[in-house]
Formats: structure tokens, sequence, C-alpha cells
């Protein structure tokens, strides 16, 4: 008998806003607001997908914009963050770092400011009130000029905190095929300048020259997916020399068609490298699984046991942005979850 991962106190440091809602939350705001939604969302969910060709990432990116679109103002806003915290709270995750581009948002707010600061209220209200405490990340998007990258930063520099509805990270986000890495350093070096970790995404869509070209260009503390570093075993080395820790998130590899099954996701390779690895969940709404479950496939798929999944959580409270007092309250609930008899958990 094991113990339940739900139980595993953990910290969740790869979610997307959008991609965080849950499925019925998304059908009830298409018919509150009386928004047409594709069938792979209304009734084939979770949807066939693939980013390894133009066509996959289009239609991937065609059903995160039609659920994006169904968030029509401040309250849909505020509920997509309760829920996430409150599905994040029931997985025994204690400190969650949410991803938003609020550009996305401004129009329906009054600007990119408010729209930010909705997000950092409702998750301040949400960490008192929902067993988990939610910080916030702002990523700019491959898809836009380097110039707003450099906006976004300066408002995230404005809200850096350490705490529960603070910004703790910035990161850069969508299609890997799109944009160059090195224009966007300058809007890192702002978002470092003011503390904040630097999270880009690399290394799913593309292989492990795209990692690269991230340690290089942007000084990551976290590298979004990072899985691709495997291919290139001193790059790998690069990685872990330098304490990156590698946001994994099995479900979206499988999903995009990065590996064929959950077993071919390269997570003991990585392990047995020493590399740091923070599971994430990245998308539930269009992959179908939430973080418990990315775990439970560390379980199933790669054999890990109990103590090693210990050190998996351990190093995602460890790698996320987290004040000392909750990463330590956070690390004692994982030596209780361990120090529990198998098959005691509930």
């Amino acid at each position: 008998m094991t113990r339940m991962v739900r139980d595993l106190p953990k910290a969740h440091l790869h979610l997307h806003f959008t991609g965080s809602m849950r499925i019925g939350t998304l059908r009830d705001l298409a018919r509150r607001h009386d928004l047409p939604l594709p069938a792979a969302l209304r009734r084939q969910w979770p949807p066939q997908l693939s980013g390894q060709d133009e066509r996959g990432w289009f239609r991937f990116q065609r059903l995160y914009d039609a659920a994006r679109a169904c968030v029509r103002g401040e309250a849909d806003m505020r509920r997509i963050v309760r829920e996430a915290a409150q599905d994040d709270a029931r997985e025994g995750s204690g400190w969650l770092e949410i991803q938003i581009d609020p550009t996305s948002y401004a129009p329906l707010v009054g600007g990119i400011t408010p729209a930010l600061e909705i997000v950092l209220d409702e998750a301040t209200h949400a960490s008192r009130e929902e067993g988990t405490s939610v910080a916030v990340v702002v990523a700019a998007s491959r898809m836009k000029h380097p110039l707003d990258a450099r906006a976004l930063a300066r408002l995230a520099a404005r809200h850096a905190g350490d705490g529960p509805g603070s910004v703790v990270g910035f990161g850069l986000s969508n299609d890997e095929h799109r944009g160059m890495t090195e224009e966007f350093a300058a809007a890192f070096t702002i978002a470092r300048r003011a503390g904040l970790a630097s999270v880009p995404h690399a290394g799913e869509l593309r292989g492990a020259d795209h990692v690269a070209q991230a340690l290089r260009s942007l000084a990551p503390d976290r590298l979004g997916h990072g899985v691709r570093s495997v291919e290139d075993p001193e790059l790998l080395r690069q990685l872990v020399d330098r304490g990156v820790t590698l946001e994994v998130c099995p479900a979206s590899n499988v999903a995009m068609g990065v590996y064929a099954d959950l077993a071919t996701v390269p997570l003991r390779a990585l392990l047995d490298s020493g590399a740091s690895v923070a599971l994430g969940a990245d998308d539930p709404l269009l992959f179908g699984s939430r973080l418990a479950d990315q775990y439970e496939s560390a379980r199933q798929d790669h054999g890990l046991d109990d103590a090693q999944l210990a050190r998996l959580a351990k190093a995602s409270i460890a790698a996320s942005r987290a004040p000392a007092p909750v990463r330590a309250e956070l690390e004692a609930g994982v030596d209780d979850w361990l120090g529990t008899p198998a098959g005691d958990a509930s």
C-alpha cells in the first residue's frame, strides 16, 4: 500500500491562469455570456492536441483563445483565481504561483494595471481563506513585441513581493517557435533587478538548443518545461551546476505530442542527472489532469517510491518563491507524510 499523493505537501510552480479553469467553470461562463465553445470543449474533452507542427499548435491556441474569450470581467477573473486555489488546496499544494499575461484581460477591466491588481487582490483573499497561498508570475508572450515584454516587466516590478498576493516571478510563454529569445533579455533584466524569479518557457516544443538560448540570454532560475535538455548531456550538466529547476509537466508533454505517453517522459533521466524537478499541471483545462495526477504518474509510470516522491515535493518547495516560514512548514509536512505508515494516509 502507498500514501496518497494528494496528502503530500508540495508547491505548484507551473499553472497558467486561463488553463487552470475547471471545464465546468468554462462551460458555465460560456452559457452566462452566451458565447459558443468548440466541440472539443463542449463534449469531446479533453481535446486531442499536438504542438509538433504548425497545424497542431494552431488548434491548441484556438481552443485556448476560445476559453479566454469566455472570461468577460473582474468577477470571472476572481472566480478563476479562487477556484485554482481551492483545487490546489485539495491536492496538497500549499503554495501556488499562477502565471498570467494581464494584457489578455486589460480591455475588459480598464488596462493592464487593473487586470493584474484584480488577480493579486483575489490571490490575497484566497490565500487567507482556501488553505493554499497564491502568488503570481507575470508572463510576456513570444508572439508580441519585446517592448511589450519590457512594459510588463516594469509592471511586475512595481508589484514585486515575497508573499501571497505578490508578483514573485517573470516569465515568457507561448509558441516556442516564435520570437527571438535574446530580444527579451532586457525585460528579464528589469524583472531580476526587482528581485523577481526568471522563469521563461523553453525546451518542450523545441529541443535542447532552445534551452541553451534561454540559459544564455535570460539567466533563468527555473525553466518552464526544460524537459528536452535531456537531449544534450553537457547542457543538462550546466543546468544542474547552475541550480536551474525544471518545471516538468508530463501531461502537457504527452498532449502536445512531445512524447508518446507518460512512461516515455524522461523524468527518471532528469532526476538521475541530479536536476531539480518541480512537477506542474500547466493547463488542466486542455490537458485533463491536475497537479496530483502528475505525481501519480511519477509513481505509476516511472516507478518512483514514496521517498522519491517526497524529494520531488521538497524540490518544488525549495524552488518556489514562498517565504521561508511557508517553505519550512511545507517541508515539515513532507516529512510527516513520509513518516505516516503506508496505507494510513487519507
